[in-house]
């Protein structure tokens, strides 16, 4: 048979399909063989990648674990109060101010403005800045936003934008200088609008983690977390009447009237001011806490404005030795250095001297906390006082009224309008008092006060009332207090001289 033949012949065309099956199946076989290695060792990669605590020891897993839970609550309370916390932009039409270097503090602007440099403006201007804003409420369609006062009270132009990026011009509710709180709306079809769950800042503790979320610098819905290093702080900026909580939780400028929240999502005050020495976060926060103004959430939306308890008392805090020679204790001296005539106070019985160590049974310990207390008490309402008088405690009862500004700022109706502290006092220079004098430093006098009326001034040593020796601040507030006397006169010693004032006549 020729060769071309033995090429077509059945049994030459089973043997080459016989071969090219076998060549087939052998290529195949390693092309899987190795494909699968190469997915086992892709495969195993991957898991040492995404497990890397499977051969970790027993308890490294459960701290694991344990760490991931924490994890879990931080993403639970992100996810649930950054939709309730926006950013407040604002347009303020300025007037050029003196050059003062107290702008300068950190605290002065909580928020993000421009600096020109210049320290100083000669025109009219406008500026803008940003902070941060607390969803607290929804009616219909109109949406409440807790801010600060230094962010939207002055503001002529105020837009806000919700986390999903959304933004809707916003007006002014209510403001308040001495909480330094503000309330602002803005109007949304939408009823899905997340509004934040105020808790409780009474039940705040140090130690407790302390969540802070806002917009610092423009950078919009930051979380930032940290604990709460001490609470019922004071001494906040532009005599603010709060009391704050301080956290090491990052806050920057355009955090201000941001929330900051405890680690259920609830929010537990108003981020407001910082300390450093740089304008940045050195971990010196400090925020509002939130109890401080739920009722004047309610005011701001009802009257326009928060709504005060007034008394009318003339308020100071007592150095050591002045408290002393009251009998107080120097921790928990706050005294009514003054009453105003003709008002609640005085007609329910406190008199000038009186420490006041109550109010409805809470124990006062320092001067912020008491106003905040007597601010918050309803007009019409009757509050119980426990004082200190004469070394012994009295209980007195005072019907609230409504504080008007107007009323308050008048300090010539308070009586006796005079600041005193003993002459052991620690800021006072020993060696510059006159040798052998008894009686009691005046710190300060009210204008128009009757202290002020007849003749009083600022460092006089107060040596005698009504003619009679004095010789601590007990004395000089029994002699004052004195209901047998129809007048009110001193003898004082000014720069080392005995002088006599006029005479002030009771009514």
């Amino acid at each position: 048979m020729s060769f071309v033949k033995k090429l077509y012949s059945r049994n030459f065309f089973i043997l080459n399909l016989i071969l090219v099956g076998v060549l087939l199946g052998a290529g195949l076989t390693y092309l899987g063989i190795s494909r699968g290695a190469r997915s086992a060792a892709v495969t195993s990669a991957i898991l040492r990648a995404e497990s890397p605590a499977d051969s970790a020891p027993a308890n490294v897993k459960a701290a694991l674990a344990e760490a991931e839970a924490v994890q879990d609550a931080f993403r639970y309370v992100a996810d649930k109060v950054q939709p309730a916390v926006v950013e407040v932009n604002v347009v303020e039409k300025a007037q050029a101010p003196e050059s003062n270097p107290q702008d300068q503090l950190p605290w002065r602007f909580f928020f993000n403005a421009p600096d020109d440099g210049s320290g100083q403006q000669q025109q009219p201007f406008t500026e803008k800045g940003l902070g941060s804003g607390i969803i607290v409420r929804q009616d219909g369609k109109t949406v409440y936003v807790l801010t600060n006062n230094h962010v939207a009270g002055s503001a002529s132009d105020i837009t806000v934008i919700t986390h999903d990026g959304k933004d809707y011009k916003a007006t002014l509710v209510g403001k308040d200088e001495r909480k330094d709180i503000a309330l602002i709306k803005f109007q949304s079809d939408s009823q899905g609008v997340s509004v934040a769950s105020l808790g409780d800042s009474s039940a705040v503790r140090v130690g407790d983690w302390a969540i802070a979320i806002g917009s610092p610098l423009g950078l919009v819905s930051s979380v930032t977390t940290g604990t709460v290093s001490a609470v019922n702080r004071s001494g906040g900026p532009d005599g603010n009447i709060n009391d704050f909580i301080q956290t090491d939780a990052s806050i920057n400028k355009g955090n201000s009237g941001g929330a900051l929240v405890n680690i259920r999502g609830e929010v537990i005050g108003m981020n407001t001011w910082i300390a450093s020495s740089t304008g940045g976060s050195i971990g010196l926060g400090f925020a509002i806490p939130i109890n401080n103004v739920k009722k004047a959430i309610d005011d701001f939306i009802t009257k326009g404005k928060v709504e005060y308890g007034w008394m009318g008392i003339g308020l100071d805090s007592l150095d050591k030795a002045s408290a002393n020679e009251l009998g107080a204790d120097p921790q928990k001296a706050v005294i009514a250095a003054s009453v105003f005539k003709s008002s609640p106070a005085e007609k329910g019985g406190v008199m000038p001297g009186d420490v006041i160590l109550s109010v409805n049974g809470e124990e006062i310990k320092e001067m912020e906390q008491l106003q905040r207390i007597v601010g918050d008490l309803p007009a019409g309402k009757a509050a119980s006082l426990e004082v200190l008088r004469d070394g012994k405690r009295q209980s007195v009862t005072v019907d609230i009224e409504v504080r008007k500004d107007s009323t308050a700022a008048n300090d010539g109706n308070y009586f006796p309008g005079l600041i005193v502290r003993s002459l052991k006092y620690e800021d006072l220079d020993q060696d510059k008092l006159p040798k052998d004098v008894k009686g009691v430093f005046v710190l300060s006098v009210a204008d128009k006060s009757p202290g002020s009326i007849v003749g009083v001034k600022a460092q006089d040593i107060i040596t005698e009332v009504n003619d009679k020796p004095i010789s601590s601040v007990k004395e000089f507030y029994a002699a004052v207090n004195d209901a047998s006397a129809k007048k009110l006169a001193f003898t004082v010693n000014r720069d080392g001289e005995t002088v006599s004032t006029l005479a002030y006549v009771k009514k």
